[in-house]
Parts: C-alpha cells; sequence; structure tokens
C-alpha cells in the first residue's frame, strides 16, 4: 500500500475540513440550536419544530440551487473564487447572530438560514475539488483523514468557546461571544485552503461570451447531465442509499444537543462536554475507515456502518440518563466519521471526469432533500407528540431502509478495493 503524498495543496485542502466544522459543531450542534430553542423563542417544542424548519429551508435552498451553481462553477471554471464567497458570506452572516436576542424568532431564523445555505454550497465546492488533488490509490484514506481533521477541527472549536460559554454574562453574552469566535475560527482557518488550493484547469466545449451564453451553457449542462446521470445504474442505486442514510445522519446532528436538554436536562455545558467526547470518536472512525474501505470495499464498509448506527438509535431510545447517553455519543460519533469518510469517498470515485462540481451539486440535491424529510418529520413528531423519544426512534427506519438498498449495489472492482 503506497503512502499518502502530501503536498500543499492537499494539506491547504484539509484545513477547510478542520475550519468548517467550526460552524457545524457549535452553531447547528451544539451551542446555537440550544440557544435559538430556550432563549430566542422561549418554547421548548415549538423551538424545535422551528429549527427543523429553519434548517430545512436553508436544505430546500441548497437542493434548488447546488447543481446550478456547480455546473456554473465548472463551466467558468471559478470554483476557487465561489468557495471563497459562500465562506466569507457564512462566517459574516454567523457573526450577525451574536445581535439576536429573545423574542427575533424571524430574524434569527433568516439570518441562520443564509450562513448555513453558504456554509452547506461550501462544502458541495469543496468536496467537488477531492478527485483533482488525490491519487486514485490513496484516495479512500486520504478522504478518510480529512474528515478525521475535521472532527479534530470541531474539538478545538468546543475547546475553544468552552472558557467563554460557562461565563455567566448578561443578555447571554457568553453564548453570543461563542458565536463570534466561531466565525473567527472558520475565516482564520480557511486561509491556507484559498491561499494553497489550485484551480484545475478543464476543458470546454465552447466559449463563454456574454452572461446570457453562461447562463445557456448552464443550463445545457444541467440537461446534459440529468440524462447521462441515468446511464449510472449503480451510482442512482447508491444515491438513494444515500439519501436515505443522510436523513438520519442528520437529524442527530441537528437535534442531538436539544434531544439531551429536553429528555436529560442536560445544559449547554454539558453538551459541550457532550461532543468533546464524541469528536475523538468520529475522528477514529473517519480515519480508520479510510483503510477499511481499502481492505473490504466501499460497499461493505458503509453496510457495517450503518449497523452500528442502528445500534446508536436504540440506544439513543432506550438510554434512561446521562452517563448512559455520554457513551452513546461515543458510538454514534464513530459512525458519524466513518460513514461520511466512506460515503464521501465513493461519490468522488463514482464521479465522470470534467464534471465533479456539476455531479457533486446533484449529490448535495439527494443529501438536502433528505435532510428535509428527516428534519420535518423528527420536528413534527417532537411537537404533536411532546415526546423526543418517541421522534429518535422514529429515524432508525431510514437505516434499515438505506442498508436494504445498499446490498443492491454492484460496485466494480476499482471500487471494492
Amino acid at each position: 500500500m503506497k503512502a499518502i503524498n502530501f503536498t500543499k495543496e492537499k494539506i491547504g485542502w484539509m484545513f477547510y475540513d478542520f475550519a468548517n466544522q467550526s460552524f457545524v459543531t457549535i452553531m447547528v450542534t451544539v451551542l446555537f440550536s440550544m440557544y435559538f430553542k430556550d432563549i430566542i423563542v422561549a418554547q421548548e417544542e415549538i423551538g424545535t419544530a422551528l429549527w427543523a424548519r429553519s434548517v430545512s429551508i436553508s436544505m430546500i435552498l441548497v437542493a434548488l440551487t447546488a447543481p446550478f451553481i456547480g455546473a456554473l462553477a465548472d463551466q467558468t471554471q471559478s470554483r476557487k473564487l465561489s468557495l471563497i464567497i459562500v465562506t466569507y458570506i457564512s462566517i459574516l452572516f454567523t457573526i450577525l447572530l451574536f445581535f439576536m436576542k429573545q423574542g427575533d424568532i424571524l430574524k434569527t431564523m433568516i439570518i441562520f438560514i443564509v450562513a448555513k445555505y453558504c456554509y452547506t454550497i461550501g462544502t458541495v465546492i469543496y468536496n467537488s475539488f477531492l478527485p483533482d488533488i488525490a491519487e486514485k490509490h490513496e484516495l479512500n484514506r486520504f478522504s478518510g483523514l480529512s474528515w478525521g481533521i475535521g472532527y479534530l477541527g470541531g474539538l478545538f472549536a468546543l475547546f475553544a468557546v468552552m472558557p467563554i460559554a460557562r461565563l455567566n454574562l448578561e443578555n447571554y453574552l457568553n453564548y453570543r461571544f461563542s458565536f463570534i469566535l466561531v466565525a473567527i475560527i472558520f475565516f482564520v482557518f480557511s486561509i491556507p485552503t484559498f491561499i494553497w488550493l489550485k484551480e484545475k484547469k478543464r476543458n470546454i466545449k465552447q466559449q463563454i461570451n456574454g452572461f446570457k451564453s453562461m447562463i445557456h451553457m448552464t443550463i445545457q449542462q444541467l440537461y446534459d447531465t440529468a440524462k447521462s446521470i441515468r446511464k449510472y445504474s449503480e451510482l442512482i442505486k447508491f444515491l438513494i442509499s444515500f439519501f436515505l442514510f443522510s436523513n438520519g445522519i442528520f437529524v442527530v446532528i441537528s437535534f442531538a444537543s436539544i434531544y439531551g436538554s429536553t429528555r436529560f436536562g442536560m445544559t449547554e455545558m454539558n453538551m459541550i462536554t457532550y461532543f468533546i467526547i464524541a469528536q475523538p470518536s468520529a475522528f477514529l472512525g473517519a480515519w480508520l475507515f479510510g483503510y477499511v474501505v481499502d481492505w473490504i470495499g466501499a460497499k461493505k464498509a458503509i453496510s457495517i456502518t450503518l449497523i452500528i448506527w442502528m445500534i446508536a438509535i436504540i440506544g439513543a431510545y432506550l438510554v434512561m440518563n446521562k452517563s448512559q447517553f455520554y457513551f452513546i455519543g461515543i458510538l454514534a460519533g464513530f459512525a458519524m466519521g466513518s460513514t461520511q469518510a466512506c460515503s464521501r469517498t465513493l461519490l468522488a470515485t463514482l464521479t465522470p471526469e470534467n464534471k465533479s462540481a456539476e455531479f457533486f451539486g446533484f449529490y448535495s440535491v439527494f443529501a438536502s432533500l433528505a435532510t428535509i424529510a428527516g428534519l420535518l418529520i423528527y420536528g413534527e413528531i417532537s411537537r404533536i407528540t411532546g415526546n423526543q423519544k418517541n421522534a429518535i426512534l422514529s429515524i432508525i427506519i431510514f437505516f434499515i431502509l438505506s442498508f436494504i438498498v445498499m446490498q443492491f449495489v454492484k460496485l466494480g472492482r476499482n471500487h471494492e478495493t
């Protein structure tokens, strides 16, 4: 097995995984979700439902625009510039959340939706660089390692905000200053990416002359992709499986803190500790399964991670106290890292050359639609029944169905070794 050839460009690419995890860990998973529910809305189950709708709206926007943005970036060879723009918009709107106070429900939702939308579009564009910078023999291990470094970025953000979040300041300034710190971390650690990552020159069929020509060519490329993607039957089956397990994963990301605080009375500091424990497990899962894919193939590796997810969801339903919930966090963290690392690798290997941003845009539609369904189901079950325990159990069906579909995927030898 050849060692990974770490170039400056690859290191720069990995820095973005480290940088953007500060946003998803603190703003989506741990701190801001609880701040929104408990302080901005100040009504438990209504806050849960509105949080689900906020994240869902951001993902609807991603589903509607990501393929277009990806195709446009491919045609204009401006993926790096697009990544810089959406990253800085996400950072700016994260800073604006500092000014949101109790009762500012609509304003907070709008600002968060923009920040989350731009963060997600950034990950779509960023992931599309993977086939360009990694050799085929190192793709699995490199992607897994980068995912793992991302979780270390989340761990770094947790340790960074902990001293501020534990303070007792007026007007919840301790939490609000934490949002500023997230923006700073995201900004600083994305700089190496923007300096070292290179735009790969691509051959395009015709020159772009003016804005109308650019739009026309982008739409034509999307149309061609919609036709050509039907030729990849195994890719389509995998995307269905991907759609299903993405449902469950994003519900866990978005509601872990809300579930812990509602069911076990866990405080913000409890949840920060919870994720400090879970992040190293996620790193281990992402790093380890980069090698597991090389050993047993992508299909078997992803199937194993889905079984781990089923066990974790059943465990979250059955546990009776905070201590037991901490253990489930370790298991879920391991499943999170391993599943995401394996799926990104397989998507990259199945992607046709010269259409990486465009196809990753289409993949994001599947993930976005999945998160919409899962979030709304979880939020509405919680609101109607008043019981988050029932809501968490409902998402196991997504992992079961995903596992079943995955067994029908037939991958070539290049994808299984």
